[in-house]
């Protein structure tokens, strides 16, 4: 008995430190944020905590701004867009560093760069190179005898600034998760193909992507979780405009909570936690996915 006992105190002494940090750093702020979200908040009420209730006239709220199905509309073609190009393009990297050529493992690691960076050095630098009269974009475009395009300061390119920004950073995640997914798949799979007259396709298509489906999946999830709450790269290059052309959800819960002289806590934070309620029903589908991997 006094074994269990102290074995109990033994897995509560290393459990509780996680419980703290959970805790504190994670079920704390969602709840003051929930609680922000139901109540109608002021500069002073926020100081003194004697807001009043007001249930979900926050969420009404936000959902007849007329800003909210634009902002919902860029989240969406901003995260898709974002994840299909740095898919793409993080495949199709990792296929190629698979051959294991000379400069192979150089050449992997100097694209790890983007992802080291910090983001507000990889926005402002995109922000540089993306600018309408000295950045080195426009100025490549003009050499080759095309007119100058205003990347930041049109609505009809300003989103796709940002995604291009957000591109960038996100492909060496993609080619070091698809990589890894590549090297456990067994050589001798593409040598019995060749030796059939495979192509290099017909090898892709048959054996690499479908043995890659749930490193495919895991990494999507992973990717979608991330991009969904993207916030500095888009304030950094565009503050969301102009003319909100590139608003999405979370800038412009940010904007509701601390851009405005007259802040809006509440309808900020309802705005905050519908990101939350997105992102947590795409990590459970990731953590079922995970459990159906693990069972295979």
């Amino acid at each position: 008995m006094d074994r269990r006992r102290r074995g109990g105190w033994v897995r509560w002494a290393f459990l509780g430190p996680v419980v703290v940090y959970l805790s504190t750093f994670y079920a704390y702020p969602l709840y003051r944020n929930l609680d922000l979200s139901v109540r109608h908040y002021t500069v002073r009420s926020f100081v003194q905590g004697d807001a009043p209730f007001s249930g979900l006239d926050n969420y009404r709220a936000v959902f007849d701004d007329p800003a909210f199905a634009p902002a919902l509309i860029h989240t969406i073609v901003f995260t898709l867009a974002s994840l299909v190009f740095q898919f793409a393009a993080g495949l199709a990297l990792a296929v190629f560093f698979n051959r294991h050529f000379r400069l192979s493992a150089t050449l992997r690691a100097l694209f790890l760069v983007p992802w080291l960076l910090p983001l507000i050095v990889s926005a402002s630098t995109w922000s540089w190179m993306l600018n309408s009269d000295s950045g080195i974009i426009n100025a490549t475009l003009s050499a080759l005898g095309f007119g100058p395009v205003n990347w930041l300061t049109s609505p009809d390119w300003s989103l796709v600034s940002v995604i291009i920004a957000n591109v960038w950073i996100g492909i060496p995640f993609n080619l070091v998760v698809l990589y890894s997914g590549l090297q456990a798949i067994p050589v001798q799979l593409y040598e019995a193909a060749g030796l059939d007259g495979a192509s290099g396709w017909q090898q892709f298509r048959r054996i690499t992507f479908p043995l890659l489906r749930p490193v495919s999946a895991i990494t999507l999830l992973l990717g979608l979780v991330y991009t969904l709450k993207v916030f500095d790269i888009i304030w950094i290059m565009t503050r969301g405009g102009p003319v909100d052309s590139s608003t999405t959800l979370a800038t412009w819960s940010y904007r509701l909570g601390f851009g405005n002289l007259l802040p809006q806590f509440g309808p900020g934070a309802a705005v905050g936690n519908l990101l939350i309620v997105m992102a947590l029903a795409f990590g459970l589908l990731y953590i079922r996915l995970q459990r159906r991997q693990a069972r295979r």
